[in-house]
């Protein structure tokens, strides 16, 4: 297991150092990059070569990102051109936002898709199951800044029983708890419009992961013994079926972080969706590397982590 952990954690390092070395090497590459800011007519050419030299832009391509790889390895992503301040901090105080609305709709997602899922394979081939899937499919095939903006409209505009956006309300007050429940009524719609269409793909993989379980042998002699279906299903191909859910779980995670982008956008929730657009609007290069890097050190993470707990579980993906 040690050898197996070894080996996973060094490709996920290697592969966050290529995206974040891609996300440098595009960033500057592309039409209207970082050099366009000095080149601006309207900046006299005093202040345009200062401004050259304080973000290195006067140097050679390799060199710079030789001099962004140092100084992303402390931690240092350089300043925020709109903000004026450091880009590590405009991200750190975004991030914990965006776990709350990823966490939350991480919850929605295994709880709704594992409800919905043995829900559907305890009737297989019913009628029940066929409106499930069809559901399911549909609601998964949604774009996320539709259901966003359906959600909007039903709720905090047509129907208004819900906060239109934001974190907190203007005139929110009270104590403790009373700020709690204003923060988790804007957190709703976000939330749901992450979390539905990605509950939506989660029961169709529990349903498809029990069925297929329900076959092997040691099920079949749990029924011949005379087992209740609900214990089989629920004692022994659940327990059967906790690898590829953990697995899903550890994916999840990582695509509902680059998926939220759009839903925060709409929602006006302060996360790091929200910096990226804003940055990516403001020309604000090192925002935008520090956010894609951290996005990828998410999806990284949550892939190894649900790698790791699989090798956990199944020594056969050790030895592999």
């Amino acid at each position: 297991m040690t050898r197996f952990l070894a080996r996973r954690l060094a490709a996920a390092a290697a592969l966050l150092v290529a995206v974040v070395s891609g996300a440098f090497l595009l960033v500057h590459a592309l039409p209207g990059g970082p050099g366009v800011i000095p080149e601006d007519p309207r900046v006299p050419p005093s202040q345009a070569q200062r401004l050259r030299a304080a973000w290195g832009l006067d140097r050679p391509l390799p060199e710079r990102y030789l001099r962004f790889v140092v100084a992303a390895a402390r931690g240092d992503w350089g300043p925020s051109l709109s903000q004026h301040r450091p880009a590590a901090q405009v991200v750190a105080e975004a991030l914990p936002w965006t776990l709350l609305l990823d966490g939350t709709a991480l919850g929605i997602e295994l709880a709704g898709g594992l409800a919905l899922g043995l829900l559907a394979a305890r009737r297989a081939g019913g009628r029940l199951d066929r409106l499930l899937r069809g559901a399911t499919l549909a609601l998964r095939a949604v774009p996320g800044f539709w259901l966003a903006l359906l959600l909007l409209s039903a709720f905090a505009v047509r129907w208004p029983l819900l906060p239109a956006g934001g974190v907190a309300s203007p005139a929110a007050a009270g104590g403790a708890w009373a700020r709690l429940a204003d923060l988790v009524a804007h957190l709703a719609l976000p939330a749901l419009a992450v979390g539905l269409p990605a509950a939506a793909g989660a029961a169709r993989f529990v349903r498809a992961a029990l069925l297929e379980i329900a076959a092997e042998p040691f099920l079949l002699a749990a029924h011949a013994r005379g087992l209740a279906p609900a214990r089989v299903l629920f004692g022994h191909a659940l327990r059967a079926a906790a690898a590829p859910l953990l697995q899903l779980a550890g994916f999840s995670f990582g695509a509902l972080l680059s998926g939220s982008l759009a839903v925060e956008v709409v929602f006006a929730w302060p996360g790091l969706g929200r910096v990226t657009f804003d940055a990516l609007a403001a020309r604000d290069y090192p925002v935008l590397v520090a956010g894609a890097a951290l996005a990828a050190a998410a999806v990284i993470a949550g892939s190894a982590a649900a790698e790791i707990a699989h090798a956990a579980l199944d020594p056969r993906v050790r030895d592999a």
